[in-house]
């Protein structure tokens, strides 16, 4: 076996053009593929983010999004009242009734006008959310001040500290900038949300979120508060919430990645077949003789698969390498959950990973099956004739 691999590793060094061209043709399959799925599961992975295991949240029964889902005063109030809610210091609920609205936004680069969600909330949220952290200061309760996502703040005009945005007939201040970790709550704008209800004329909610005292006690909550006659709201863990909203866009765009890397690897496949063809017919003379020493047919195909293995890890690696800085990309798309637009970075993980080297195997077995065939069937007396 040891034989077996220096001869095919000695094969791939003397024919550095066509292993480069095939490796090389190989890595661009292997990016497109990583690429698509490191897409797809960025945008996953900025949802999920954004929520919390330690917090649940109300909205709307089958409300898909806070864009569309409408809690009454009433039941945000009685949700506020259950007793599985944590408390803070001086004995109140860690708990926020929000309200979110979508608003017209300029993008700095293009002018461009693009959804941005204006989140109206109070000074709770940073406990919701402990991980959040603000540059400037939090908006004064009562005034037409608000907070922006570091994103947001990125791409959009007059979303930086000083700057002042004109919606529902205000202007309003931008007085800080909060970095939520990348999460979906970088894109967001976030005000006072009774003036944020003054000025879109709205008496209603769109979610509560609440922080669970024991994150055990959640399936309790859910009971109670689905079947309570009183109201018509779905309770959901709020980091499940938030990665449900990816799962449609995430999921269209993993098999549109997966569709295209597949016709691209019918090309990658017929270069890495042409290969080892070229192999076969350049290496008959020591074909035979391989054949002639005691090498059998098994052993004879073996090789050849192996040479064509070694090129797919070779353009998986690259592939991998390549793919691998996109992770430092970061770009804006719509989020079809919520129409709004969602800030998000490339991301890279084990499963995409392996998906990758699998994918690159795939294309290397198939490629080099044929010509491994053709090699392991040729007739030692043939072989030897033709040097």
């Amino acid at each position: 076996m040891k034989l077996l691999f220096s001869y095919t590793f000695r094969n791939l060094a003397v024919r550095k053009l066509t292993t480069g061209l095939t490796v090389v043709g190989m890595a661009l399959v292997v990016f497109v593929f990583a690429a698509m799925m490191m897409f797809a599961y960025g945008i996953e992975k900025t949802l999920t983010d954004t929520g919390s295991d330690d917090n649940a949240i109300f909205v709307r029964k089958a409300a898909t999004s806070e864009t569309v889902s409408l809690v009454m005063r009433s039941d945000a109030t009685l949700a506020l009242t259950q007793p599985e809610i944590a408390l803070s210091e001086d004995g109140t609920p860690i708990g926020v009734a929000e309200i979110v609205i979508l608003v017209s936004g300029n993008k700095i680069n293009t002018d461009a006008a693009a959804n941005v969600i204006m989140r109206g909330t109070t000074a709770t949220a940073m406990t919701l959310r402990p991980y959040i952290r603000l540059e400037g200061r939090m908006f004064t309760p009562g005034t037409s001040e608000i907070i922006v996502g570091r994103s947001a703040s990125k791409n959009f005009k007059n979303c930086q500290i000083g700057g002042k945005l004109r919606f529902a007939e205000r202007d309003w201040e931008v007085v800080g900038v909060f970095d939520a970790g990348g999460s979906g709550f970088d894109s967001e704008l976030w005000g006072d949300v009774n003036q944020v209800q003054q000025a879109f004329r709205r008496t209603i909610f769109a979610s509560v979120t609440m922080r669970l005292k024991d994150p055990g006690q959640f399936d309790q909550l859910k009971q109670r508060m689905e079947t309570d006659p009183r109201m018509t709201v779905d309770v959901k863990r709020e980091k499940e919430y938030y990665a449900a909203q990816s799962s449609m866009m995430a999921g269209f765009i993993s098999i549109m990645g997966i569709v295209i890397s597949i016709v691209f690897s019918a090309g990658a496949m017929i270069g890495a077949m042409i290969t080892m063809y070229s192999a076969v017919a350049n290496r008959t003379a020591e074909i035979g003789t391989l054949r002639a020493i005691g090498f059998s047919r098994f052993r004879i195909l073996t090789v050849f698969m192996l040479e064509s293995l070694w090129l797919a890890l070779l353009g998986a690696g690259l592939g991998l390498l390549a793919a691998s800085f996109m992770s430092f990309v970061t770009v804006s798309t719509t989020n079809w959950g919520s129409f709004a637009e969602l800030a998000f970075s490339f991301a890279i993980s084990t499963n995409i990973i392996v998906g990758s080297v699998i994918f690159a195997i795939a294309m290397g077995l198939i490629g080099g099956f044929l010509p491994a065939v053709r090699a392991s069937r040729a007739k030692i007396v043939d072989s030897l004739r033709a040097a």
